[in-house]
């Protein structure tokens, strides 16, 4: 352990890295192993490597060994480094396979031979994002028979292990592997995926190989090297406290608990003095007595919690003797849905995201004292049930005496009204910064991609004022990594939740108007439009099958450049001519149509100002949207499918629907 104490190496690991600590470990053993793999994790049986491009082709081997690699009747050579690492290159291939690749090292390392069978040589795709992206192909419409039929040898599976990481990884986080598509391997991959790369072969018969790297619930934030973030600006903070807790999580954590500390003060509703963690803090009439057992707080039976999404606060005590107190200990607690941030005598020791997961945070020495102990927990959830869990005898100090103290004490709580919501802390792993980058992108290394694909924007749509950005970071990161002409395909978030009776404003919209035009401006960005094959009642919603068809229609377009639509009508102008306004639209196939009615609905004229917004009358020209605007009205805006959830009607003649926009109207 390079000097390292075992009480330290122990304290980290508990700290909340234990994963990235055993990755080191296994890293060490497997150099010193004579009959470790020479290649990287990524190259397999079965593997799919990019065709038309040089492949790039990496992995370990002893420091100086020479190796050697063929496939196809193409070689190339290279020597490990001191730390063990080699990277060769073969010439660019065409499609086709399958072949047998062979990586051999020279007789003074051993004479080690890796041999690889049933290599394909196709189109390797790039699928992430949240849970929309991860959802399982048994999730998907007519899941039994989708399951039942799935059979192809072209088209190879590798699922990316779930992993945050404070530090950039070189390899999974645990062994993985690529699969051909049968029933038993492709129902538990990504839908979306394995329904694009489906349709698309019926266009692009060539192989397939999809990497699908997703995490449920996570913001665009952790898919974005930490270097790219910086660029965007205010996130300094964080990534200072991220590049601490790689190294020393305890002072990370308290140093978090004071960016935290400003940032509730900061509110615009704070009020002095107002700090729940405190020692000190004077519990008001505010304060209510939570049920033994915990738990969703949506069961408590209190009609104002019985639908609260936003930020709870928690306090108990525990008493503790001298001799306890004076030990090394761990605050144990169970899961929190969704998002903890945790004190003990007025100190941050901890903050976790993921409502299935027990926390376990290790406590600076001398944090505790004889008596009367504080532990304060605030939870936030922004979805369905929200809470600690329970009962409270789950809680507890553990000494190292190996005794535990219950935080059994009547927990009392205290919610705080409001939708401004905390920052998550930087090393969470899918609401952190950088830390899916580092720990599902990264080990990816530089492999060859023909495109990447992207649904992710649930998580963001409280921000989406700054989606647009990070989203064009995030493309930026990934094309410094994988190529400078990187294909993106960007799925337009779908609608959920109830339709809107009157114009109002919506995250929702507001962050897909963002996925719009940065899609719009760059050539090799697609857009795939979702907005009429939502749930209301669902924020997974189940046909994944159309969503594939309409990736594959925007790859088609973007990245094979066919001369079709890439996602449907796409408006290009809004003009007042008189007494009314004409939204122009382009990429239309066999015209506009209306479903349902003479006109299409989910037109709104707005004026400047927020709140201004009044639904308009529509009808249809040829490819122009004709909307009523007596000269009275002053509008400057119009704006389409603008809610959470809109009734859109407008679609070309192929079936592809016009998406939610908003356009500046110009004078005549």
């Amino acid at each position: 352990m390079n000097g390292e104490s075992s009480a330290s190496w122990l304290s980290r690991c508990a700290a909340g890295i234990l994963l990235a600590c055993s990755l080191v470990g296994m890293a060490k053993a497997d150099t010193a192993q004579d009959d470790a793999p020479l290649l990287h994790a990524m190259f397999q049986d079965h593997a799919v490597l990019q065709r038309n491009q040089p492949i790039r082709l990496w992995g370990h081997a002893p420091p100086g060994a020479d190796v050697r690699i063929v496939l196809a009747g193409k070689r190339a050579r290279s020597r490990a480094g001191a730390d063990g690492r080699w990277e060769a290159q073969l010439p660019a291939l065409k499609a086709g396979g399958p072949y047998t690749l062979t990586a051999s090292a020279s007789a003074s390392a051993g004479g080690r031979t890796q041999r690889l069978d049933d290599v394909l040589v196709g189109d390797v795709w790039l699928c992430s994002g949240q849970s929309n992206m991860e959802l399982q192909v048994w999730r998907s419409l007519d899941a039994r028979a989708e399951i039942a039929g799935a059979a192809s040898d072209t088209i190879r599976l590798l699922t990316v292990p779930q992993t945050g990481s404070a530090t950039p990884l070189d390899d999974f986080s645990e062994p993985t592997r690529w699969q051909t598509v049968a029933p038993d391997t492709v129902r538990d991959f990504s839908a979306a995926c394995y329904y694009f790369a489906r349709e698309l072969q019926k266009s692009v018969d060539v192989p397939m190989g999809l990497i699908n790297a997703a995490w449920g619930g996570s913001r665009i934030q952790a898919w974005t090297s930490a270097g790219a973030l910086r660029t965007t600006g205010g996130y300094d903070d964080e990534l200072d406290v991220l590049t601490l807790y790689a190294g020393d999580p305890v002072a990370a954590v308290g140093r978090w608990g004071d960016v935290w500390g400003r940032w509730w003060r900061g509110r615009a509703d704070a009020i002095a003095g107002d700090e729940p963690w405190s020692p000190d803090y004077a519990a008001g009439s505010e304060w209510r007595d939570a049920p033994r057992d915990l738990g969703a707080w949506e069961r408590w039976g209190v009609p104002a919690l019985a639908a609260y999404d936003g930020m709870m606060w928690y306090r108990t005590t525990v008493a503790l003797t001298a001799q306890q107190a004076s030990q090394d200990a761990v605050l144990a607690l169970g899961p929190a849905d969704e998002m903890d941030m945790t004190w003990v005598n007025g100190r941050a020791v901890g903050s976790t995201y993921g409502a299935g997961a027990d926390r376990e945070y290790p406590l600076p020495r001398g944090l505790l004292r004889e008596g009367r102990n504080v532990v304060v927990v605030n939870v936030l959830d922004t979805y369905r049930d929200g809470g600690l869990s329970g009962p409270a005898s789950a809680h507890a100090l553990r000494l190292a005496d190996g005794s535990a103290v219950p935080l059994d004490n009547a927990w009392r709580y205290r919610s705080v009204p409001g939708s401004d919501w905390p920052p998550r802390a930087p090393w969470q792993s899918a609401a952190g910064l950088s830390t899916l980058y580092n720990g599902m992108i990264a080990p990816l290394g530089r492999t060859g991609l023909r495109g990447a694909l992207w649904y992710q924007g649930e998580s963001n749509t409280s921000e989406a004022d700054r989606y647009g950005d990070l989203l064009r970071t995030l493309r930026a990161d990934w094309r410094s990594r994988f190529g400078a002409d990187l294909p993106l395909l960007v799925v337009q978030l779908a609608g959920y939740g109830m339709p809107a009776t009157q114009p109002a404003e919506s995250g929702w919209a507001a962050l897909r108007e963002a996925q719009r035009k940065v899609a719009a401006e760059d050539a090799k960005t697609g857009l795939a439009v979702a907005i009429d094959i939502g749930d209301r009642y669902d924020i997974h919603p189940p046909n994944k099958q159309e969503l594939g068809r309409r990736l594959a229609r925007a790859a088609r377009h973007v990245v094979y450049g066919e001369p079709l639509p890439a996602s449907g009508p796409v408006p290009v102008s809004a003009r007042r001519v008189g007494e009314t306004v004409v939204v122009a639209f382009a990429d239309v196939g066999d015209g506009l149509v209306a479903y349902g009615a003479d006109g299409p609905v989910g037109f709104e004229l707005c004026a400047a100002q927020s709140g201004s917004c009044r639904y308009a009358s529509a009808e249809i020209r040829g490819n122009d949207v004709i909307l009523r605007a007596p000269a009275s009205m002053s509008a400057t805006r119009v704006r389409h499918g603008w809610a959470d959830s809109p009734v859109v009607t407008l679609f070309d003649g192929t079936g592809q629907p016009a998406g939610p926009f908003e356009l500046d109207i110009k004078p005549h």
